[in-house]
């Protein structure tokens, strides 16, 4: 509905156990949407949340995964024992 001035009136909030013109099961029925509601933007929250908590354990992991690839490839001692073996049968 809009008033004499041409603005669109704003749905007013109520207070559903002051409101003199609902019968109980009214009342009843507007508490249970409140609950859904509040429910709904709670699980919209948690689901925020655990996306950016998958994103950051997924980063650790490639992350651990990318150093162990850089540290193993740094690795000399392997080619070390080999230069030694390799020393070891010429000599022999």
């Amino acid at each position: 509905p809009r008033q004499p001035g041409g603005e669109a009136t704003l749905a007013q909030r109520i207070d559903p156990a002051r409101e003199p013109g609902l019968s109980p099961e009214q009342r009843l029925l507007m508490a249970q949407v409140e609950r859904a509601q509040r429910q709904r933007a709670l699980q919209r929250r948690l689901r925020g949340r655990n996306a950016l908590l998958a994103l950051g354990i997924g980063a650790v992991a490639l992350g651990i995964y990318g150093y162990t690839f850089y540290s193993v490839s740094q690795e000399g001692f392997l080619d070390e024992l080999e230069q030694e073996a390799e020393a070891a049968r010429a000599r022999a």
